[in-house]
C-alpha cells in the first residue's frame, strides 16, 4: 500500500514541544506500508520504524501512536491550518469546551477530574473501556468541569453526556 501525497504541499507535525516541517518532496522519499490493522512499517532516510496507531481524533487532527515501542502524541497542521493560525483565526484560540460525551458504549474505569477543576486542551478527563480497550477521553479546549454525570464503574451509552463543562 502506498499513500498519495500529491495534493500536499507542506505540513507540520507537533509532538513533545517539537515541530517537524515536511514538504511533499519529503513525503515522496518516505515508504509507508500497511502490515496490519492500524499497523505500518515506515522507511524514511534509510531508517526503519514500526508504527501502530493507537488513537485518532480526525476533527482535532491529533494522533497517538506507538513508534518502535515508544508512545507519542501528535498534532498535524496542513497548509490551511498554518494560514488560519497566521491570520489569528485558529480554532484553538476560539474553541469553547463543550460537554464531554461517550464516543461509544463502554464502562467508566476511572474519572480523572472533579467539579470546579479547570482543564486545558488535552487534559485527560476519564478512562472509558470499550471493546476491551482503554480509551482516555481528553479535553478539546480550555474550560471548567461543571458536573461529572457518571460514576466509576458505570456503563455508558454512545452519545451520553459524561461531564458537563462551563
Amino acid at each position: 500500500m502506498r499513500f498519495n501525497y500529491t495534493n500536499m504541499k507542506r505540513f507540520k507535525i507537533n509532538f513533545e514541544d517539537q515541530t517537524i516541517e515536511l514538504t511533499s518532496q519529503d513525503a515522496e522519499q518516505t515508504d509507508l506500508v500497511a502490515v496490519g490493522k492500524n499497523q505500518f512499517h515506515l522507511l524514511h532516510e534509510n531508517q526503519s520504524f514500526w508504527v501502530e496507531i493507537l488513537e485518532t481524533d480526525l476533527h482535532a487532527k491529533k494522533i497517538s501512536a506507538e513508534i518502535n515501542g515508544n508512545r507519542y502524541d501528535f498534532s498535524i497542521e496542513d497548509d490551511y491550518d498554518q494560514l488560519i493560525d497566521k491570520m489569528g483565526l485558529s480554532v484553538a484560540h476560539t474553541q469553547k469546551l463543550t460537554d464531554i460525551k461517550a464516543p461509544m458504549p463502554g464502562l467508566v474505569l476511572d474519572i480523572l477530574v472533579e467539579p470546579g477543576q479547570a482543564v486545558e486542551d488535552g487534559t485527560p478527563l476519564l478512562i472509558l473501556e470499550a471493546m476491551k480497550m482503554e480509551n482516555i477521553l481528553k479535553a478539546h479546549g480550555a474550560g471548567i468541569v461543571k458536573e461529572v454525570k457518571i460514576e466509576k464503574g458505570s456503563p455508558v451509552d454512545k452519545g451520553q453526556v459524561l461531564i458537563e463543562m462551563e
